[in-house]
């Protein structure tokens, strides 16, 4: 198929072959045709559900405390940034699909090292999950965006996956939990394994087909990162995510403990503030990134960036300065669906305006996202401890107002 200048952008769609009819395509399309991409997303967050999940008896079968057994998990995150830095200029020069299928390899490989019950081995399954999920998320949204050239289409394919992965973050604990009645967490770990094992070879033929021309010859490694440095927007949109993801991500470390101090609910109670947050950040992710990708403007994803991350500063004070149980539980969806189309514009966003070097930008997209989780829980605590939940509330608000200045400075280019 020959290039649709008329469609084209041209600092972007050079030398693209671009699929995207003037059409808009419909989700059910868009879903079929990237389903391993999404079957791969869900797979990704199983291993860390299993651990999460049954917690308190692989404590006991590796002989440590349960915050022993807990704080391994730290390592999955440091594993995520430096690795997704490390690998995020590959994402742009192997095809996705491959690089999508050795993360996988490594989760398999990383599931088995979990069934053993030593501190050392869940100490390297927590670094290798961590690892593996640092390749496999920027390529498989990359992959995804590459069926479908430059055009909205394949921004909303991107989206799809973030709100696949925000959906099965929400579910997918049953998931585990029933299987693990009949064969116990171990036979959790190893299914996973199996999974990815037969997946692999689904996800390398996938990479095979791309809709993004490679004509010119690949960016080397650090020009990649300069490459990067000029997409028009991108440092701005990067240290939105680091904002957003130290906010939210911080804020929800603690709000099992909030709703239990200020309005008494148990755990079981609290299920359903975890589920409402959950949910309606999964709508807001899928909706918003239906809407912005409507048309060949960025202007829809610019805008709702600015609009929402306001919404969202809003929603936190809303939170911790809540009344009453309805009134909090309100702010919570609101700051919930805020962050997701905040999430679904930036990778909109990063997906359009990123050409060829959208991979890279992905991974170090999620990079910072991983830092911010782990900086934002960090700064949190100390915030909590020094001064209650009015300090935990400045610290995740001063958060979200970086992220708001951030979208302050993207500029619209159509």
């Amino acid at each position: 198929m020959s290039p649709t200048a008329e469609n084209a952008d041209p600092t972007q769609r050079d030398g693209v072959d671009a699929p995207v009819t003037d059409r808009p395509q419909s989700d059910w399309r868009i879903s079929r045709e990237v389903m391993p991409t999404l079957l791969a997303s869900v797979l990704g967050l199983l291993p860390f559900t299993v651990y999460s999940t049954f917690l308190v008896p692989i404590a006991d079968a590796a002989g440590g405390s349960d915050a022993t057994v807990g704080a391994l998990r730290g390592l999955g995150g440091i594993g995520a940034v430096l690795v997704g830095v490390a690998v995020a200029p590959l994402v742009g020069r192997v095809p996705p699909g491959r690089v999508a299928a050795w993360g996988l390899v490594l989760l398999a490989v990383a599931s088995l090292f979990g069934t053993v019950a030593w501190l050392p081995s869940l100490a390297v399954f927590c670094l290798l999950i961590g690892v593996s999920n640092a390749v496999l998320y920027p390529a498989l949204t990359t992959a995804a965006a590459d069926r479908f050239g430059t055009g909205p289409a394949a921004a909303r394919a991107a989206t799809l996956v973030t709100a696949t992965k925000t959906l099965a973050a929400t579910l997918v604990a049953p998931l585990v939990a029933l299987p693990a009645l009949w064969w116990g967490w171990r036979g959790d770990l190893v299914a996973i394994a199996v999974v990815a094992v037969v997946l692999t070879p689904v996800l390398l033929r996938y990479g095979r087909e791309r809709h993004v021309d490679d004509a010119s010859p690949p960016l080397g490694y650090f020009a990649a990162f300069r490459g990067l440095a000029v997409v028009p927007g991108a440092r701005a949109l990067l240290l939105v995510s680091f904002g957003q993801a130290a906010a939210f991500q911080g804020y929800l470390a603690y709000l099992a403990a909030f709703y239990a101090d200020r309005f008494g609910l148990s755990p079981g109670m609290f299920a359903f503030v975890w589920t409402l947050s959950g949910g309606a950040f999964f709508l807001g992710n899928l909706i918003a990134g239906r809407l912005v990708n409507a048309t060949e403007s960025d202007q829809r994803a610019r805008r709702a960036l600015n609009v929402f991350l306001a919404l969202a500063l809003v929603s936190l004070f809303g939170v911790y300065l809540a009344p009453t149980l309805p009134v909090a539980l309100i702010s919570t969806a609101l700051l919930s669906a805020s962050h997701a189309v905040g999430v679904a514009s930036v990778v909109t966003l990063l997906v359009r305006r990123g050409g060829t070097l959208r991979g890279t930008a992905l991974s170090v997209n999620a990079s910072g996202m991983s830092l911010g989780l782990f900086l934002g829980a960090s700064a949190g605590g100390a915030g909590l401890a020094a001064a209650g939940y009015w300090g935990a509330a400045a610290v995740f608000g001063l958060f979200t107002v970086l992220s708001v200045a951030a979208a302050a400075t993207v500029r619209s280019q159509s």
